[in-house]
């Protein structure tokens, strides 16, 4: 029935269930009838609507939740007849309900107090544990958090907490102040019972579910009463103490870490050394926990802002959160599309930039490093550095690699530059690229870069925009050898250095040496064309006096003569030798460069003419029309054209390809920068006559 209502969404219905509910709670049931089975409901009509219940409807159901917390019987309960004729009328009496491991209990009855049978408190006691959490967020926070002044004093509050339950004060508390106070309590023995050595392999499970809601309710309780701070901190410090070096509790301890977040302040405790060995302990270890993965990150999401703002090891453990993605992708990198923002600063962006590229390589390594630690202990000696490894286990215990995979396998930022050893790692780790899991990682690789770009462009100053046009091209050769992940990421760097030369527009002159170099190279048209395709277009867009008064006619001839010889060796055509097939956007590219270029420096234009003129012939030569398709051949030849036609009119030439410094950033110039390849046909068509026009 409450399923339709949830469907039918018709509130009224479920206020209505809620009040009788509340009222059959308020009063005495008909014998054989159990209010257990109302719990439930309750649950789900507050979770479907809260406003169903009034204030006095909350009230009466916060007495009744208190009593059920704090006064269940510690009594076992009697097992029901069963009616058969065997049954024997005279049972046994039942017992004292026992701890976990066997103790007879003597404190008052959780969901960690174990029975053959449970009697109708017990039951309700552990329904109300189980809504607590939901009750207390529902409609726990609508009293004032701290006590009046003219009232009692926090310590008094404190004071009064710790009083037996059966005391006057405790009774007279309003009955939300009353369920916080009998909640609390019930919290603490709980946790208490999680240092008892469970019998039974179900039950320390239930321990360590309870600890992890016991901490969750408690953190609630104070946000709601601050009152209680003192004393839960000083309790939870000790737990965290008690099961830092147990792994099986490791879960535990994102609630308690949340706790002294949220209240870490108030209570005047250093909280660095919990957060230190979250961040450095955890993830080292447990990367491979599929569901721990998923909560510790997260944690994290949901706490960012708040560790971005209190504490920097959030951001100097980087290294070791991501092995939770390198592991656990591709259903984190929803997770890690929110986190990696906080991670980023100025000093940060750098070593990012690099673990992002080397992804896949970490997954790989993490690997190796699992199936190294269920070797025999006669099988992990180190090797002999003499000999190289033929495995990747093997590099793992060679001494001549061990650097190469502690840093690799890091747990926090480093400022050394370790790029240069990970290269014969990253090829050793090649044998892995196949792995599942290897390519999965591989993946999340590009929307994981665009998105570091896209934040780093929002505080990257002159000289990180530098470092980081210098590392596009020097990283987009080391790279983990997946193909399609190389292509990938080949993409996205070729757009973003586009992207970056249009925030600084001066990287051109400053970096004239690594532009020169790898724009010189004629390898990398085939290795990495997008790469390669967009650094020559930023030559040829930027290298002008309008964006840097610094350039110089020297510097646009020596950018000018790399891209001709580059042109030239793409374009020639030589008997009996195979002609590469390079990409013939590259070419055009190529060839408008120049053409930019000379536009700005005009002595140029003859040799840029001359060398345009030729393309008609490269294009219908045999050797090229059996590499290119004709669509292929005409693209490079109508550009050849409509460029050669423009440079007729050096002045247009010149307005076209070199604005003046007023108009370099205007509306106009960025339009005819976009509709440039529609500039150069009118010019073409205004050139060129004409079919059948006779000149009189």
């Amino acid at each position: 029935y409450l399923c339709f209502i949830c469907k039918g969404e018709e509130k009224a219905e479920v206020s209505a269930v809620g009040q009788r509910i509340v009222k059959a709670l308020e009063g005495r049931l008909p014998e054989g009838q159990s209010s257990r089975y109302l719990l439930p409901v309750l649950s789900n009509v507050i979770s479907l609507s809260p406003e169903a219940l009034t204030e006095e409807q909350t009230n009466v159901v916060s007495k009744k939740m208190a009593d059920w917390l704090r006064y269940a019987s510690t009594q076992q309960g009697v097992a029901q007849p069963s009616g058969g004729f065997f049954s024997n009328p005279r049972t046994r009496q039942p017992g004292p309900v026992t701890e976990v491991d066997g103790a007879i209990a003597t404190d008052f009855f959780t969901v960690l107090s174990l029975g053959q049978h449970y009697t109708e408190d017990q039951w309700l006691n552990m329904q109300t544990f189980s809504m607590l959490r939901k009750w207390l967020l529902c409609y726990g926070g609508k009293e004032t958090n701290t006590p009046n002044s003219g009232d009692k004093s926090q310590t008094d509050r404190s004071i009064v907490s710790v009083v037996s339950t059966s005391s006057t004060s405790s009774r007279l508390l309003p009955p939300m102040e009353r369920l916080r106070e009998k909640a609390f309590e019930y919290c603490q023995r709980l946790i208490e019972q999680s240092n008892r050595q469970a019998l039974k392999k179900a039950d320390g499970d239930l321990q360590k579910a309870c600890l992890i809601e016991a901490v969750t309710i408690m953190d609630i309780i104070c946000k709601q009463d601050s009152s209680y701070v003192y004393r839960a901190a000083s309790f939870l410090k000790i737990l965290h103490g008690r099961i830092t070096g147990d792994a099986t509790y490791a879960r535990a301890l994102l609630p308690i870490a949340q706790f002294f977040l949220n209240h870490g302040e108030m209570a005047a405790v250093d909280s660095d050394a919990i957060y230190k060995h979250l961040f450095t302990d955890i993830p080292a270890q447990l990367f491979h926990n599929s569901s721990l993965a998923f909560e510790f990150v997260l944690f994290c999401r949901d706490n960012s802002q708040l560790f971005t703002e209190t504490s920097s090891i959030f951001r100097h453990s980087f290294p070791n959160l991501f092995k939770f993605l390198a592991w656990n992708s591709p259903p984190l990198i929803a997770e890690f599309v929110d986190i990696l923002p906080f991670l980023l600063d100025a000093g940060t962006a750098i070593e990012i930039f690099h673990l992002l590229l080397d992804l896949p390589c970490l997954t790989a390594a993490l690997d190796v490093q699992m199936r190294s630690s269920t070797l025999p202990s006669s099988e992990r000696a180190a090797c002999d550095p003499a000999v190289k490894p033929a495995a990747c286990l093997e590099a793992f215990r060679n001494p001549l690699y061990r650097s190469a995979f502690q840093y690799l396998l890091r747990v926090g930022s480093v400022s050394e530059d370790f790029q240069e050893r990970l290269i014969p790692l990253r090829q050793l780790l090649g044998s892995l690229a196949s792995s599942p899991r290897v390519m999965q990682c591989a993946d999340t690789v590009p929307v994981l870069l665009e998105l570091f770009f896209s934040v780093v462009a929002e505080f990257a100053d002159a000289s990180l925009i530098n470092q980081l046009v210098v590392l596009v091209l020097q990283r987009s050769d080391q790279l983990y050898e997946i193909p399609a992940f190389k292509d990938d990421v080949h993409r996205v760097l070729s757009s973003q250095l586009v992207m970056l030369c249009k925030l600084r527009p001066a990287l051109i002159v400053e970096l004239s040496k690594e532009l020169l170099e790898f724009s010189g190279t004629v390898s990398n048209i085939q290795n990495k064309e997008p790469i390669f395709t967009h650094v020559v277009w930023a030559i040829g867009e930027y290298m002008s006096v309008s964006y840097d008064k610094r350039c110089t006619v020297e510097q646009i001839n020596r950018f000018f003569e790399t891209l001709e010889a580059v042109l030239f060796e793409v374009t020639q055509v030589r008997p009996q030798i195979s002609v590469p097939n390079y990409a013939p956007r590259a070419i055009t590219v190529l060839m408008t460069a120049l053409t930019k270029l000379a536009a700005r420096s005009q002595d140029l234009i003859p040799r840029v003419s001359l060398f345009l003129s030729k393309m008609r012939t490269f294009v219908q030569s045999p050797a090229v029309t059996s590499v290119y398709c004709e669509e292929d051949r005409e693209e490079i030849l109508t550009r050849a054209t409509e460029l050669m036609n423009l440079l007729k009119m050096p002045s247009v030439a010149q307005f076209v390809f070199t604005p003046s410094v007023d108009v370099a950033r205007t509306r106009f110039q960025k339009e005819v920068n976009d509709t440039l390849p529609s500039a150069l046909r009118i010019v073409t068509r205004l050139l060129e006559p004409a079919p059948g026009f006779v000149p009189g």
